[in-house]
Formats: structure tokens, C-alpha cells, sequence
């Protein structure tokens, strides 16, 4: 039973990926999310599975590097305020409340469900409902 289980979850981890590539940046972070979980799940469990969702929903959802231009080019001529932030800018990492985000506009070309600011001049992707960062644009 085991057995089978795992040659389920790696065909599945193998399978995903390929599926994710032909997805916008929405379903890329849904597709990682769950091959990230089934694998996760494989090495630790259902905590493995839970720390490994969250990391392939990450990874999964950033934008490609012709969208990023896009995304970074809009948001120069947007001149949004920096905001100066003393911890490190990385991906995963959440922001404070304070922090303001602003969506990206269907008329820039890029579908994402993400919201973007401005910390420490450097543009990043926020997913909005956690604060985390999921790109650092540069």
C-alpha cells in the first residue's frame, strides 16, 4: 500500500510540472502548490506536505522574465514611493500591514492575481491574502 502510494505521488510530482508550464502565473501557483505538497509529503508527512505546498505555491506562481519587464517597466512610470523595510527583501518572506500594495492592471499585459510595492527600490510580487513576497523584480 505504501508502495503504491509513493509510484502515485512521484507520477503525480512528474506529471504537474508539465501541466504548470502551460499555465498563466495563477494556475502555476496552484499547479506548485500541489506538486510541492505531494512531495513534501513523500519526505516529511503531512508537515512535509504542508511546508511543501507553501513553498511550491512560491515558486510555482512567479512571472515569466518577459512579463516581468512588463510589470517592472509599468511600475517606474507609476513612480510609486519606496517604502525603506530594515528586514530582508526575499521571496517568502511576508510584509507588514503597512506596507501598501497595488494591483497590476489587465492593461499591462500580465494576468496575475498578485499585487505589487516597492521596497528598498526594488519592485516585488505580494501575494495579497498572505503578505508574502513571491518575486523580487529587478
Amino acid at each position: 500500500m505504501k508502495n503504491a502510494l509513493i509510484a502515485a505521488a512521484v507520477t503525480l510530482t512528474l506529471a504537474v510540472p508539465g501541466v504548470a508550464f502551460a499555465q498563466n502565473a495563477q494556475s502555476g501557483a496552484a499547479a506548485g502548490a500541489a506538486t510541492g505538497a505531494v512531495g513534501g509529503a513523500i519526505v516529511g508527512g503531512p508537515i512535509g506536505a504542508a511546508v511543501g505546498g507553501v513553498t511550491g505555491a512560491i515558486v510555482g506562481g512567479t512571472l515569466s522574465q518577459s512579463d516581468s519587464t512588463r510589470v517592472h517597466q509599468y511600475v517606474v512610470q507609476q513612480r510609486r514611493p519606496s517604502v525603506t523595510y530594515r528586514e530582508k527583501v526575499v521571496v517568502g518572506e511576508p510584509l507588514p500591514q503597512t506596507v501598501e500594495l497595488y494591483p497590476v492592471p489587465a492593461d499591462v499585459g500580465v494576468q496575475t492575481q498578485y499585487r505589487y510595492s516597492v521596497i528598498n527600490d526594488r519592485t516585488v510580487l505580494v501575494d495579497p491574502q498572505t503578505r508574502r513576497i513571491v518575486q523580487v523584480i529587478e
